[in-house]
């Protein structure tokens, strides 16, 4: 390390995301984010272990295409936390931290009242996202327990983004992996005994699994409130219209993406059911299974925004751009390692999640074809994150859409030649696709133009 580097870093308070290397910033601010949506999948990934062994494959079926909801209702959610973490940090950049934290409030506010939207409207809906969906009667049932059940939990799942993104954005991403290391182990011991039950508590089964996220989730918010409060990083206020639509400028095109891509899925999964259960339970179980390298990619992405958005906001273009390609580069390193392990251990993998000999087959199947775009995924994620960090949110958004949109027809179209493969090879393919997109966006250089 050169002189003038170790002065800058003194220069600059722990915290802050514009003074040190790139090299330390990535590590130090990247890792812990990381580390975190790891553990969150290891309880994903735990949580389907309980299910499929415990309630069998129509349960595993019905935790599948309720995830495609969960997916679509978390998208919104994340709108506030795209938002929040890019003007908040933006604010750090700018040397204005009463500003920030006056933008917390305004931001937690409004994922407060979004999640109470969802958990009222709930009970009303219900019966008709599982009508969309096609599934069969006795699937459809249980699937309304599980979705049900979860969807209640909104506004404190909400909550939990937006006290993740105010972290986030002054640079602190050990908070939240603290606090979610403590509560993954709550959810791991609850997991099982809410599942099967266990002495005085009765077996819930998939309910109990949406009780066991649901819980550590909504103390995890609680304690950060209580944390963001003293260390003056939460200033309680009337909330400021300005800022709430702004919040929702920068961030509704991001959440977008998200809510098309599970819509589609959401049809997806009509065209997945004409092949059984079997099918439906093994797209379920391919996304858990290649799930790692895409939580790696969100928490460095979301690391990454931070850095976009503090450097952006101390006017150091260069360095936003450079940390996105670094943290790219990085993860694409694990997607590598990912498809190597998809390819020659699918059977293996799939067989740890379930024991239907249907199920186990097809997963394999499903995950030697994805191990393709598993070498794609990480600059998809990465650089869209980049991008949102920034605040350019809109065109990354249609670009996206558009390419997502495409694997209705082709899906249809491939399904119909091929089979379950051709459904697949389209899901596979268009997910490069998307990824090749954001990088040739992020070298287009256009999000350096952006203010918020």
């Amino acid at each position: 390390m050169t002189a003038p580097e170790q002065v800058t870093i003194s220069e600059h308070p722990r915290g802050e995301l514009v003074g040190d290397p790139i090299a330390v910033t990535i590590r130090r601010v990247a890792l812990p984010a990381v580390v975190a949506n790891l553990l969150m999948t290891a309880f994903h990934s735990i949580d389907t272990f309980w299910i499929g062994r415990s309630l069998g494959a129509e349960a595993l079926a019905a935790v599948t295409g309720s995830v495609f909801w969960v997916w679509l209702v978390i998208s919104i959610g994340e709108m506030v936390s795209i938002g929040l973490d890019a003007i908040a940090a933006r604010r750090h950049g700018e040397r204005r931290p009463e500003d920030a934290a006056r933008t917390v409030s305004d931001g937690f506010v409004l994922a407060l009242l979004l999640g109470a939207v969802i958990a009222i409207a709930t009970p009303f809906v219900l019966s008709t996202l599982f009508t969309m969906l096609g599934t069969d009667a006795s699937v459809s049932a249980i699937g309304r327990k599980y979705l049900g059940t979860y969807f209640i939990g909104m506004p404190l799942i909400f909550g939990f983004f937006a006290v993740d993104a105010a972290f986030r954005a002054k640079g602190d991403t050990r908070t939240p992996l603290v606090l979610l290391t403590v509560t993954t182990i709550l959810g791991l011991l609850l997991d099982p005994l809410l599942i099967r039950g266990g002495g005085p508590v009765p077996a819930f089964g998939v309910q109990g699994a949406a009780m066991a996220t649901l819980v550590p989730r909504g103390l995890a918010c609680v304690a950060g409130v209580w944390i963001l409060m003293r260390r003056g990083m939460l200033a309680w206020a009337t909330p400021r219209w300005d800022v709430l639509s702004r919040i929702v400028q920068v961030g509704a095109p991001a959440a977008m993406t998200g809510v098309a891509f599970s819509a589609i899925y959401v049809l997806l999964t009509r065209i997945t059911t004409q092949f059984g259960t079997p099918a439906l339970a093994a797209l379920g179980l391919g996304f858990r299974i290649e799930s790692v390298v895409y939580v790696v990619s969100v928490g460095m992405g979301a690391a990454v925004a931070a850095i976009v958005g503090q450097s952006l906001g101390a006017g150091d273009t260069e360095r936003a751009s450079r940390v996105g390609w670094i943290a790219t580069g990085l993860v694409s390193v694990i997607g590598v390692a990912t498809a190597a392990v998809s390819l020659f251990a699918a059977d293996s993998f799939a067989g740890i999640f379930s024991d239907d000999p249907a199920v186990i087959a097809e997963a394999a199947h499903y995950l030697r074809i994805a191990a393709f775009c598993q070498l794609f995924l990480g600059a998809e994620v990465v650089l869209e994150s980049a991008m949102g960090g920034a605040g350019w949110t809109v065109v990354p958004m249609v670009c996206s859409t558009v390419i997502t949109l495409m694997r209705l027809p082709v899906g249809a179209w491939a399904a119909a030649q091929w089979g379950t493969t051709g459904l697949w090879w389209t899901l596979a393919v268009t997910a490069a696709l998307r990824g090749v997109a954001m990088a040739a966006l992020w070298r287009w250089g256009r999000w350096r133009k952006t203010t918020v």
